[in-house]
């Protein structure tokens, strides 16, 4: 299932958009989906509609076009639809080629990332080899150079669409990824390869290949020698993938066919131009170190990235397990219910709302932040939703006065100023951890608010049980040990939505 103009639209991760994707618990199902956008930023709301009222969807919106997930635009009385592939369709194409589940979604809150990319760094390596050949070698030389470089670039593509990153190159040479028979025949020479040497593919090889001649083109022509040799060797290469392509698999890989047709341009080159040639045996050794180097470099990277492809495949399976509702609810009401008699100090949010979520911490905890900050993000993300009661241990005969005004500043501001610049003071003091700055931005004056309610509700704590911090209660019960503190993200839609809770 391809989505890669759907992510780009959203402006999504597409590697964090499909690890969470795959390793919901109802992959790949239409709530797998819904709840993947949602736990991206990307606030949607799932529905069944008959194809007679889609007339009445705004103009932009994602349903199932042909089975797999689709963003439809609407333009004039035509729609675009992005996917795998850009393409139109009228409303009656359409109409047929969907189901009727449809997703409104509201694009301005997708998280967007930044993700490291290595390209630029290739590109710039490139184009410094590309100078150094324009400046300092012959017409022909340059060509051979230029021909290396696009070798390096189209099997670097190959070399990482193995570990599932698509490559917008290998798709335009192979064809449109949307023609499931051009996208095979490109997979069963490359990705069903079963050449294995160390591990390695016979593509892999091809960019071993590509890296030490485009290495032992800049010192031309002292290396012209050994790089005739390897362009004659390369004709059993050329040889071998014609002889896979023709007769074994009976079917021709684009992107292989532009790789022989490199290897052959550069072999009519070495033929008729590298004509002054002589063996050195120095240059001869150092070309055989640079060839192991390359062979170990890519193998590294092989191995390393094949045992990442291998633990990333096994954490979604195991996600998909933890991720389930029904199991992280059976250890959620595994404990006995706490019950508060005081659910108002302290407490933001919706106070009517079902789920009420509270946090026993203390300011002075170094843990505690973390936990704050979930706290800070749902409420952000569910005001409507939820509500949080922040239930902080305060022993007025066991803290010292620094505590007992920084938690009278606290109070001061929940009493006297907006729910938000509540939030905000705490979370400032979070960052900074200075009693003076916390006064001097809240203002407070240097008496102390009546702290009665907060040694009540530290007491009920303590007769909960509650002495160690951060701890977070979702009504009442106490979130399981099993899991990690940011796993509520997942289930905190269901939460919501369970009358039960």
């Amino acid at each position: 299932m391809l989505l890669d103009k759907l992510i780009n639209y959203l402006k999504l991760d597409k590697q964090e958009f499909l690890f969470q994707f795959s390793s919901h618990p109802n992959y790949p199902s239409a709530l797998a989906f819904s709840d993947t956008l949602n736990f991206m930023g990307v606030r949607n709301d799932a529905y069944e509609l008959d194809k007679e009222y889609w007339d009445e969807l705004p103009e932009e919106f994602i349903a199932i076009v042909d089975n797999t997930f689709s963003l439809v635009k609407k333009t004039g009385n035509n729609y675009s639809i992005y996917s795998d592939k850009a393409k139109t369709l009228n409303k009656d194409e359409l109409h047929k080629k969907s189901t009727d589940f449809v997703l409104l979604f509201e694009k301005e809150n997708a998280d967007t990332k930044t993700v490291t990319s290595y390209k630029p760094f290739i590109y710039v390596t490139l184009a410094i080899i590309a100078i150094y050949s324009l400046l300092n070698h012959a017409w022909y030389q340059l060509v051979f150079n230029i021909l290396s470089m696009i070798g390096v670039y189209i099997s670097l593509e190959i070399f990482n669409q193995k570990f599932g990153n698509t490559s917008a190159v290998i798709g335009s040479i192979c064809g449109d990824t949307a023609d499931r028979q051009t996208v095979n025949s490109c997979n069963k020479i490359i990705n069903q390869d079963k050449t294995s040497i160390l591990g390695l593919k016979f593509s892999d090889f091809s960019l071993i290949y590509f890296i030490g001649i485009t290495i032992l083109g800049l010192f031309l022509p002292a290396t012209s020698f050994i790089i005739k040799g390897f362009t004659f060797a390369s004709v059993i290469a050329i040889g071998y993938s014609l002889y896979i392509q023709g007769f074994v698999e009976k079917t021709f890989c684009r992107v292989c066919l532009v790789i022989i047709s490199i290897l052959v341009a550069q072999l009519v080159i070495a033929v008729f131009f590298f004509d002054n040639i002589y063996f050195d045996l120095k240059t001869s050794l150092l070309s055989l170190i640079l060839w192991i180097t390359s062979f170990s470099l890519v193998l590294y990277l092989n191995n390393t990235l094949n045992e990442k492809d291998s633990l990333q495949k096994s954490n979604t399976k195991n996600l998909r397990f933890k991720r389930n509702y029904d199991l992280f609810k059976r250890e959620l009401t595994e404990k006995e219910k706490i019950t508060f008699s005081d659910n108002e100090t302290f407490s933001v949010g919706n106070k009517d709302a079902r789920l009420k979520i509270s946090i026993i911490s203390n300011p002075y905890c170094g843990f505690c932040k973390d936990a704050h900050k979930i706290m800070e993000n749902l409420l952000e993300k569910y005001p409507d939703e939820i509500s949080v009661q922040m239930r902080f241990n305060y022993s007025p005969d066991k803290q010292n006065e620094k505590f007992t005004h920084l938690i009278s500043d606290f109070t001061y501001v929940y009493k006297n100023k907006p729910e938000k610049d509540f939030l905000q003071t705490v979370e400032y003091w979070f960052e900074t951890r200075d009693e003076e700055k916390i006064r001097q931005k809240t203002g407070a004056t240097s008496s102390h608010e009546d702290l009665t309610p907060l040694v009540n509700m530290s007491a009920e704590n303590r007769d909960a049980g509650l002495n160690f911090t951060p701890i977070i209660l979702l009504n009442g019960y106490q979130f399981p040990d099993k899991y990690d503190r940011e796993d509520i993200y997942y289930f905190i839609d269901e939460l919501i939505e369970d009358e039960e809770m």
